[in-house]
């Protein structure tokens, strides 16, 4: 084929493309409706042209057009491993994480329950074989969500629920390409009737396969990349490669899922490579991989909808039967899992309540598109396959293509104005006349110095003075007529909007290089939980997001078990210290949003409300210096070498800037500018550097400060050191119950605990112990403690105890105190030689 007629017909299509778009949105249609659409119609007028006797000029161009290389090959290694990485990408991880239990499982079993109901449902009403009719139902049950979620987003629905959507829609096509591969191989083996135990057994191989590849080969590649941590288009060409490879490797040479071996790489790179690579160039990573992606799911949509007027060119009578059948039954298995599955998640407390309306919506919002066309597409290229399951499975898969992308899509978004979904409630109309209001006043003074500064006419200024007053009048009387708002809600929007600014301070400063692009995905991620807990659940819902934000995290808790019982202290040290850099970064940004406070939310919801938000903004400051306050006192040393690094940074910020406006004045040329850039970059990449964190080291360092060891010989101090077992307990965690016999001693390292016993209460705080009375009077324990806060404690068994006591006269009087508090006789706790 000549290669000017196909590179003509390939740009050709990227007009369309950027046609596409623009056109979409003005007929309030889905994106990849309007492609399927454009696609059709050009693959019908190609036929046409070809077959016609009207004229023969335009015939190349035809045959040009359908004779494109279409394979299914395109679709799958060129094509697919664009979208899957890319979407990847663009995920904020961590709240992913927050959801996996409701992601997961609609994912999976989302797509087991519609393989097995359309393909069961096939089976009973024809004489396809099962394993054929299991394999259309794998092709047919990925959903596109990009209608529904853009439109969600347009809406302002829940965050956490197109999040969701979005996260199922990833693994649905990773988990129904996989589940394609085994029936696939059935139906080429001519196994009629596969036992789905045995299918199903096969799933976790290829999952775990694919995960294993794309795992290690994204670690391989942040490696490489932070090598280049200077040559930012390096770093973008091996990441073009890293999905590629990964798919290549896991379907060609390990024998797994290429699929999950793309979206695991993905995952793994965008959990990874913000600590690794600059800022900015993970910033142009990102934007690069978006172009790509919209490339290339633009293309895979309309070189597939190209193939729907052959793939139909068989079509029979009976067939729109087995298309109604599976459409009928994948209605339904959406349907089990929306209003079945999802109701039950939300019971059991897995997943965010959905309401209805949503569900609904979703349900209408299950378009199939590209990916199940190209999974079509590879069926009808094989060989392997017989002719007539060749042909079903092309008429069926494209058939319910076109009633999701021409039925549900083109009604999606009347279903949405039906639902009563694109409607403002009455808080939102509320708030949207304050805004005004607040926003009007604003304006009216900046118009005012402006007009003072330009020296304009006097009386063009009072003419549209008094216009813009009569606005900004009618304004404020419909602001203050909004008795519709509750304080309760006015308390709720104050908080999200709070949660907003700090959400916009956080952006900002790691722009500015403040906060270390490592923290940003974790402080941001903070910030949205504030968001969604104050939209959900109001003040009581941000105030547990935010005690979530300084509390010790499961990982934590399992990073310690490893490090007190194994000695593996790798993790706990690098999460302690992302402990220390993550509570500095929040206090940074928490000491910012006072003014905020006093300057916008005070305006619209008034001084009550700014009072009460001022309330929780302090006790959250005052949580995170407690947590720090904590952190110093174990670690003495540790947050000064952080603090200094973060002075460093600023520094290095404000200089840059400098040289910037330098530039920009014409003081400085642009080699000089550049030699200056070179060296700031060389001492910023050494400020970036975390200083490490010994935990041995520190906890010496913080027994030495201890009052109960301070008479303590320096060699047993050493041994103390070595002996003593780190513990962390979150607030409300019962350390010990009574009544249950007692062989550790503990001493408080940070935090404080509670002692409960016959009605009375002890509270034990920095420096103090417990354990030690139940040893030593051999008897059970008569109270039950509890922490307080946070608490880090240091725990010895008895006999190390029992000899450190011998050796330390400040330990001895300190047992004697405590026993005559609680009213003990110390001559029954030491014997007499160790009472004096």
């Amino acid at each position: 084929m000549d290669i000017i007629l196909v590179t003509t017909v390939i740009a050709s299509l990227f007009l369309v493309i950027g046609v596409a778009e623009p056109f979409a949105a003005r007929m309030r249609l889905p994106y990849s409706v309007i492609l399927a659409v454009l696609g059709m119609l050009i693959g019908t007028g190609a036929i046409f042209l070809l077959r016609t006797n009207l004229t023969d000029a335009l015939n190349p161009a035809a045959a040009a057009i359908l004779e494109l290389p279409i394979r299914s090959n395109v679709f799958l290694y060129v094509f697919l491993p664009t979208l899957l990485f890319q979407a990847t990408l663009g995920m904020n991880l961590r709240r992913m994480l927050d959801d996996w239990v409701p992601i997961l499982t609609l994912a999976v079993v989302a797509v087991v329950v519609a393989t097995v109901s359309i393909g069961y449902a096939l089976f009973w009403v024809s004489a396809i074989p099962l394993a054929a009719c299991l394999l259309i139902g794998a092709i047919v049950s990925t959903t596109d969500p990009s209608a529904v979620v853009s439109i969600f987003r347009s809406i302002s629905a829940p965050r956490r629920l197109a999040r969701i959507i979005e996260g199922e829609s990833l693994l649905n096509d990773a988990a129904a390409i996989a589940l394609f591969g085994v029936f696939m191989a059935f139906v080429m083996q001519g196994t009629p009737d596969p036992k789905l135990g045995n299918a199903l057994a096969q799933f976790p191989i290829l999952i775990a396969g694919g995960a294993l590849v794309g795992w290690l080969g994204a670690r391989i590649a942040v490696w490489v990349m932070a090598l280049f941590s200077r040559h930012e288009l390096a770093q973008q060409s091996i990441s073009v490669a890293l999905p590629y490879l990964a798919y290549i490797v896991a379907e060609q040479s390990v024998g797994a899922s290429g699929v999950i071996a793309v979206v695991v790489a993905g995952l793994t790179l965008n959990l990874t490579a913000p600590g690794r690579l600059p800022p900015q160039s993970l910033t142009n990573l990102r934007e690069l991989w978006d172009v790509l992606a919209h490339w290339a799911g633009a293309l895979i949509f309309i070189l597939a909808a190209l193939l729907i007027p052959r793939l139909l060119e068989e079509v029979q009578l009976s067939d729109f039967l087995l298309i109604a059948v599976t459409v009928v039954a994948a209605i339904i298995a959406r349907m089990v899992i929306l209003f079945g599955l999802m109701p039950l998640l939300s019971a059991l407390r897995l997943s965010p309540s959905v309401e209805r309306r949503y569900r609904v919506a979703i349900l209408w919002g299950g378009l199939r598109g590209a990916v199940t066309l190209s999974l079509a597409l590879a069926v009808t290229e094989s060989t392997r396959v017989p002719p007539d399951i060749q042909r079903l499975v092309g008429i069926l898969a494209t058939g319910f293509t076109l009633f999701t992308l021409l039925v549900q899509g083109s009604t999606l978004r009347w279903m949405i104005g039906k639902l009563g979904l694109d409607q403002l409630s009455p808080i939102d109309h509320a708030l949207s006349r304050q805004v005004v209001a607040v926003s009007l006043q604003t304006v009216r003074e900046d118009v005012a110095r402006t007009t003072e500064n330009y020296d304009l006419d006097h009386d063009i200024v009072r003419s549209e003075a008094k216009r813009f007053g009569e606005r900004l009048e009618v304004a404020v009387k419909a602001a203050e007529d909004a008795s519709d708002i509750l304080d309760r809600d006015r308390i709720a929007l104050g908080l999200i909007a709070l949660a907003g600014q700090e959400r916009e301070t956080i952006l900002a400063r790691v722009r500015e290089r403040t906060i270390s692009a490592r923290m940003a995905d974790l402080v941001l991620s903070d910030a949205d939980r504030l968001i969604e807990a104050a939209r959900t659940q109001g003040r009581s819902g941000y105030q547990r997001a935010a005690r979530r934000s300084v509390a010790y995290g499961r990982s934590f808790r399992a990073s310690a078990v490893l490090h007190g019982r194994y000695g593996i202290s790798g993790p706990l040290a690098r999460m302690t210290a992302d402990r220390f850099e993550h509570l500095l970064s929040q206090r940074l940004i928490l000491k910012d949003l006072g003014g905020f406070i006093d300057g916008r939310i005070r305006r619209i919801h008034g001084r009550r409300v700014a009072e009460l938000l001022h309330e929780l903004l302090s006790r959250r400051i005052e949580s995170v210096e407690t947590a720090l306050e904590g952190l110093r006192l174990q670690y003495p040393g540790y947050a000064e070498e952080l603090e200094r690094r973060f002075i460093r940074r600023t520094a290095l910020r404000l200089e840059e800037r400098e040289y910037a406006t330098m530039r920009e004045d014409g003081l400085i040329g642009a080699e000089v500018y550049t030699a200056l850039m070179q060296d700031l970059t060389t001492r910023r990449v050494a400020a970036e550097d975390r200083p490490r964190l010994d935990l041995a080291v520190q906890r010496g360092a913080f027994i030495r400060q201890f009052p109960l060891f301070t008479d303590l010989k320096e060699s047993t101090l050493r041994r103390l050191s070595r002996s003593l077992v780190t513990r962390y307990v979150d607030a409300g965690t019962v350390v010990l119950r009574k009544d249950i016999p007692v062989r550790q001693v503990f001493f408080i390292a940070s935090g404080a605990v509670e002692l409960e016993t016959a009605g009375q209460t002890w509270r034990l705080g920095r420096g103090e112990m417990f354990g030690q009375m139940a040893i030593l009077t051999h008897k059970a324990r008569r109270a039950d403690v509890r922490a307080i806060a946070p608490t880090t404690l240091l725990v010895l068994d008895e006999d190390r105890f029992r000899r450190l006591l011998s050796r330390s006269g400040a330990l001895r009087r300190a047992v004697l105190a405590s026993a005559e508090k609680r009213g003990i006789d110390p001559v029954d706790l030491l014997p007499k030689r160790q009472t004096r």
